[in-house]
């Protein structure tokens, strides 16, 4: 994204990136998870918090190495792709490090326990960094012009 000009990406934005990323991730978990543990997964007096092992590790690690490994190889996932954003690291523009990657994902909790108020301080922020971002040192960025080039009728 050299040379171009860039935004922070907002709350409204990332809003849809993470309903398109929380799809993605139910069409590959709901499925595994029902032939698994049958219809009966979805009745918490019959499964609990967790199901089992099988839950544990398609519920929670699945979706953490497919993400940290996103961010590392595209610094985005797929939601974030969608939208044209990326996460860069908040002091000099780069690519995070892996370290800050999976403190951001870790983050996430810290930033989701208070009822969500480290999420939604992503709309008041001045850089529109959530807890997340501000704990791990990234902000998620997206290009100003995302639209085809336009060209005036005549010019190549």
């Amino acid at each position: 994204m050299q040379g171009q000009e860039l935004e922070y990406a907002g709350f409204w934005i990332r809003t849809w990136a993470a309903i398109i990323d929380s799809i993605l991730l139910m069409l590959i978990t709901f499925p595994l998870l029902v032939s698994i543990y049958g219809w009966a997964y979805f009745d918490s007096d019959q499964t609990g918090f967790i199901a089992g092992s099988a839950d544990f590790l398609i519920s929670w690690i699945l979706p953490a190495i497919a993400v940290i490994t996103f961010w590392i190889y595209r610094q985005a996932t797929p939601g974030k792709l969608a939208i044209s954003a990326k996460i860069v690291d908040a002091a000099s523009g780069n690519v995070p490090s892996t370290g800050q990657l999976v403190g951001r994902y870790l983050s996430y909790f810290v930033s989701a326990l208070p009822l969500g108020l480290g999420i939604l301080w992503v709309a008041f922020d001045r850089r529109k960094q959530g807890w997340h971002d501000k704990l791990s040192g990234t902000v998620v960025i997206r290009q100003t012009r995302r639209g085809p080039e336009t060209v005036k009728f005549g010019q190549a």
